[in-house]
């Protein structure tokens, strides 16, 4: 690339620095190798599932419909006048609803004061992450993860510090060790995703209790990305915050995952009236207010269907286990089980050693979009590019069966006939 093809430094940026924008992507993965900002893994894996006609296993977003009592909620809201802005902390009913669910769920006591309501869990993150990081300051984070939360640390000006997981064929697990070397004093949150995307570690108590005497006694903010809650098929979800009984436990959580409704974009943070406050001035100038009308409907079903999310999880787990049997068939590929979530890790390793693909997990992935006719994700695009994590997951591919049943069998059917062909 040439000098004059380089991004070009907005107004105002310093000399030889480039803008925020451009960090952000870069941490996120979207700067390709010659400098340009492309589309997202999950746009580009689409666009290959479409050029090839394959399965698509690469998006996480449910294939199942919201449900009727949902969308009704939301019309009657509408019909009733909620079009405008809502108040910017939230709807009471909502902040209510939401402490209720915690209670009855967890066990977690929350003062609806101190509930923020955000346009989804992403916004959620990204304010406290830029709240409650100063500048120069670590986010530690379990490795893989969500790329937002690399963006997210980027903008406030954080290093992000991932902590590899281990992948085993009995599932994944944290090695408390090596968090504990990468907490560090430089360390102002830790941020602990349970259920864990992508891999579906489910953590238990005494791991949690572990964690956050870790983080405590580096006076570091525990920041909790609780999204799946609802989605666990083997073992028990625990809220942090109820076992650890800290103020710098920060939770994060939204209703899109639980009752497929993830294009409305509610979710919310759990925290001390001084970490609301913080994280609501940042929120202010990100969106203001969120979905006026959705906002009530979330409300009714939190409190009318709480039941929901439980039978969501039990048809994901048997899609979880059609697809999971699938993989298992194809000679070579090791599975990690997944307890929780949206998708299943599969290492292909044995396709770089007996067909020679080569170039990685993208390669292998457009490899087998072909081949087979099923799509997934790169996991080492859910890393840190270069980092221990990423090189050792470079002949793993994360696929998604929070599809429709469907796309997950027609799925599982291309890849035995795969074996037979």
């Amino acid at each position: 690339m040439s000098a004059a093809d380089a991004p070009r430094a907005l107004p105002g940026s310093l000399a030889g620095e480039q803008p925020v924008w451009h960090r952000m992507s870069q941490a996120a993965g979207l700067v390709s190798p010659t400098g340009e900002v492309q589309e997202t893994i999950f746009g580009r894996m689409t666009q290959l599932a479409l050029s090839v006609d394959a399965v698509n296993l690469g998006q996480g977003a449910p294939g199942d419909p919201t449900p009727d009592f949902l969308i009704e909620a939301a019309h009657r809201a509408m019909l009733d006048g909620a079009n405008q802005y809502p108040p910017p902390a939230g709807a009471p009913a909502l902040r209510e609803a939401i402490a209720e669910q915690r209670l009855r769920d967890w066990g977690h006591r929350v003062d609806p004061q101190d509930v923020l309501v955000t346009t989804g869990a992403t916004e959620a993150l990204t304010a406290a992450i830029v709240a409650l990081a100063p500048l120069g300051t670590d986010v530690v984070v379990l490795e893989p993860y969500y790329d937002s939360y690399a963006a997210a640390a980027q903008l406030a000006g954080a290093r992000l510090v991932p902590v590899g997981l281990d992948l085993r064929e009995d599932g994944a697990d944290v090695d408390l060790d090596r968090l504990a070397a990468a907490i560090t004093d430089r360390t102002s949150i830790v941020l602990l995703n349970t259920p864990h995307n992508p891999t579906g570690l489910v953590l238990s108590e005494e791991q949690i209790v572990r964690i956050g005497a870790l983080a405590a006694q580096a006076d570091a903010w525990l920041l909790t990305d609780e999204v799946y809650e609802h989605l666990v098929f083997d073992g028990t979800h625990v809220a942090p915050a109820t076992v650890l009984d800290d103020p710098r436990v920060v939770t994060v959580s939204s209703a899109g995952k639980t009752f497929n409704a993830t294009g409305w974009k509610i979710g919310w943070v759990i925290g001390s009236p001084e970490v609301i406050t913080a994280v609501r001035a940042v929120k202010q100038y990100l969106t203001f207010a969120t979905g006026a009308p959705f906002q009530p409907a979330i409300a009714t079903a939190l409190t009318d269907h709480g039941d929901f999310g439980a039978r969501n999880a039990q048809e994901l787990a048997r899609r979880r286990d059609v697809l999971t049997a699938a993989l298992r068939e194809v000679p070579g590929v090791r599975v990690v089980p997944a307890a929780s979530g949206y998708f299943v890790l599969a290492d292909f390793g044995h396709l770089v050693e007996e067909q020679g693909v080569t170039g990685g997990a993208s390669a292998l992935n457009e490899h087998l979009s072909r081949e087979v006719g099923v799509t997934g994700i790169p996991a080492p695009a859910l890393c840190a590019a270069g980092s221990p994590t990423a090189q050792a997951l470079e002949t793993v591919i994360r696929y998604s069966f929070c599809r429709t049943a469907a796309e997950v069998d027609e799925a599982a059917a291309r890849l035995r006939a795969s074996v037979r062909g």
